[in-house]
């Protein structure tokens, strides 16, 4: 096995052991052990378990973030809105271990940050968003950062909720944040639906 290749190897068993896990109870031996090298081959390639946890946190925050901006292509504040809930939501359907580690405190600070700070981005991101379509609408745009932040946050939650109840599925869930968040609890839809497949 190359070093690339068996580096790969080390990411992949410790991804599985730190979802499954946590940090703390994953030890650099069961990793050494289950990918069949010695210790010294783990910190040879990461310096210890704090070095190899950052670079799985990071490859996932990226993960994450290029998830959903690349989904983000929409026109419409609503479309974006639902591109950003179906995003996340697929994200955790997919990479289910990988957002399990993101949503664990992390004992270490990454490259990236932690999964509060990814949501701080992207509602920074929202925020630019809901800046312009708050001034064309004659609202007070100094108010779009906290909008951000709740949206953001509402759908952030509602996400880590669903890793484990996974019921309704994702479209019904993104339906539903998005007609509480674009309708208002007094609006609310009898039966939303996602309008960006129309």
């Amino acid at each position: 096995m190359t070093g690339k290749e068996r580096r790969e190897q080390l990411l992949t068993i410790a991804r599985k052991l730190f979802a499954d896990r946590g940090f703390e109870a994953t030890s650099i031996e069961e990793i050494a052990t289950r990918a069949h090298v010695s210790k010294p081959v783990v910190y040879e390639h990461f310096g210890g378990k704090e070095g190899l946890y950052a670079v799985v946190v990071d490859r996932e925050m990226r993960h994450l973030l290029d998830s959903i901006t690349n989904a983000l292509t929409g026109a419409h504040p609503r479309i974006l809105l639902e591109q950003a809930a179906l995003a996340l939501l697929t994200y955790i359907e997919d990479e289910t271990d990988g957002f399990r580690i993101l949503i664990r405190d992390s004992p270490v600070a990454t490259s990236a940050g932690t999964f509060s700070s990814l949501i701080s981005d992207i509602a920074s991101q929202a925020e630019y968003i809901l800046a312009g379509e708050f001034k064309s609408r004659g609202y007070e745009s100094k108010l779009a950062g906290l909008y951000s932040q709740a949206l953001v946050g509402m759908v952030a939650l509602t996400g880590q909720w669903w890793l484990e109840a996974r019921k309704p599925n994702k479209e019904e869930v993104a339906a539903h944040l998005v007609n509480l968040a674009w309708n208002g609890l007094s609006n609310l839809e009898a039966k939303p639906r996602i309008r960006g497949k129309e």
